[in-house]
């Protein structure tokens, strides 16, 4: 298939992406980017953020995983299910009645100043590596089946897809990104379905007969029952819970969305129906993982074990390239697959593209301009100053953006997926550790240095803990629950350093 006829879909996209954006930012003022006026429609967003949360790694690294860990990953998922209602039902209620347009506000009204500060710079330090790990991705796919043989250099790939990114996301903000986010979703769920419809097709199966082929090659398998395991499905579960409560409950990304919307019932609504739509829509791409692997065996494919730095790998190998795992879905979809089924492909694929980066680029920028410069409380500002400082910030993040995706590259990894819920582990992990110990004690932190300190120190305990728990506990390895331990360190550590509120006692009751 060209490379120039695909990349041009791309652009195509791009430009529909641009109208959507210039017809809802009209009248857009800063309230409109950082929240959306509070007026965004709750199904809208609900089914936006389907695409937000999935990104280009389910679409790409998900159905990578059935090869290697079958449907191991649903265990996760699972625990995003129960993550979820806690948002609902204890973060949602709380933000709503505070009123925040940055949820750590909280933190600078529950503990003061510092706790505040800290707290924000985590997110931004957690959702700038998480979104660019997400976009790397998706841009790594497109250089690799595209660009590479129209000979456009990686760097340039990346500055095309953030500008891109900016021109559509500058002066909306929230009240954009709700209605691209719902176009966007409609793509990736088109891609999924044309294509597990076309490979089910191509292998002569029906649901039934692809449920009873996948189970007889052990695809189906979703327990991991080894509890030395880092997928072991107890650890599995309730560290996805975590996962979702921190990634979700306590970033304000995703929360940025929420509170945009009328009243606090439609956004409980927006949560649960969320959950239930994102399971389906994972082990639907579970399933297609599945029938990838079927597809290329009947083209000759097959898997192999490998020792490499001394260590076994599995690799499978096609037409003499191992495409196991990121590769798995991309090779097939633009190699062996008809030129309509690769364009529809390409746009699913962009489609998970722009979510995970637009959202972040807003959510970082609202972050950095309302918790650590205080653009909201500032008065000396007018209007349109804010404006041009919120600008600025959205263009330093998009720069950053560029060079963490440059820096990904030059790191690479076949499963991205693997990174980022390794990322979320040590980086959301103090996040935890501090509205956890907000909501659930009534003590007080000092204002001074030791917070930030104990958020630097724990998540170094964790990965010193976690490098060498299998030569300490025979063989046992810590896998998402890295998330758990590392806000239970940093509960602790804020325990050590807290104090009881003073209670003003009240006078006795003068009696004659």
């Amino acid at each position: 298939m060209s490379p120039t006829l695909l990349f041009s879909f791309v652009f195509g996209y791009f430009f529909l992406l641009l109208g959507v954006a210039w017809y809802t930012s009209r009248n857009s003022n800063n309230e409109t980017f950082f929240i959306g006026n509070r007026s965004s429609n709750w199904m809208l967003v609900a089914f936006g953020m389907i695409g937000t949360s999935l990104s280009g790694v389910t679409f790409v690294s998900v159905p990578g995983t059935v090869g290697t860990g079958s449907f191991g990953y649903f265990q996760v998922v699972i625990g995003y299910f129960i993550g979820y209602f806690v948002v609902a039902f204890v973060l949602l209620p709380m933000y709503y009645r505070m009123k925040l347009t940055s949820i750590y506000t909280y933190l600078l009204q529950r503990f003061g100043f510092i706790s505040y500060k800290t707290g924000a710079l985590f997110f931004i330090i957690s959702r700038t590596l998480g979104a660019t790990a997400r976009l790397y991705l998706v841009i790594n796919v497109l250089q690799v089946f595209i660009l590479d043989e129209m000979n456009v250099p990686f760097w340039l790939t990346t500055f095309v897809i953030l500008l891109m990114i900016i021109l559509y996301t500058f002066k909306g903000g929230v009240k954009t990104i709700v209605f691209t986010d719902t176009l966007q979703t409609s793509f990736i769920l088109l891609g999924l379905l044309v294509c597990l419809m076309y490979i089910m097709n191509q292998l002569n199966l029906t649901f039934a007969d692809s449920w009873t082929v996948l189970k007889s090659r052990n695809y189906l398998t979703l327990f991991n029952t080894d509890y030395k395991s880092a997928g072991y499905f107890l650890k599995s579960i309730i560290g996805g819970a975590f996962i979702t409560i921190a990634m979700t409950g306590l970033d304000q990304e995703m929360m940025q969305k929420n509170i945009s919307v009328r009243n606090i019932r439609d956004s409980q609504k927006n949560m649960i129906t969320l959950s239930f739509l994102q399971g389906i829509v994972v082990f639907i791409f579970l399933i297609l993982g599945g029938l990838l692997y079927l597809f290329a065996m009947s083209r000759g494919g097959s898997f192999e074990e490998v020792l490499i730095n001394n260590k076994p790998q599995m690799q499978f190998l096609l037409d003499g390239k191992n495409i196991i795992g990121d590769n798995m879905f991309p090779e097939i979809a633009f190699n062996y697959l008809p030129p309509i089924i690769g364009i529809i492909f390409i746009i699913g694929l962009i489609s998970a593209l722009f979510p995970s980066a637009d959202g972040a680029l807003t959510a970082l920028t609202s972050s950095f301009c309302i918790d650590i410069i205080g653009l909201k409380r500032n008065e000396e500002w007018d209007e349109k100053q804010k404006k041009n400082i919120r600008m600025t910030v959205h263009l330093v993040f998009a720069v950053i953006f560029f060079l963490c995706v440059i820096i990904f590259k030059w790191i690479d990894n076949k499963s991205i997926i693997d990174i980022i819920l390794k990322l979320a582990g040590y980086t959301y992990g103090p996040l935890l550790g501090l509205f956890a110990f907000g909501i659930l004690t009534n003590r007080k932190l000092p204002e001074n240095a030791s917070i930030p300190v104990i958020c630097l120190v724990a998540p170094a305990i964790c990965y010193f803990v976690s490098d060498r728990a299998p030569a300490w506990f025979n063989g046992f390895q810590i896998g998402v629950e890295l998330l758990i331990l590392n806000g239970l360190l940093t509960f602790i550590g804020l325990l050590i350093v807290s104090k009881q509120p003073v209670v003003i006692a009240k006078p006795a009751p003068v009696t004659e």
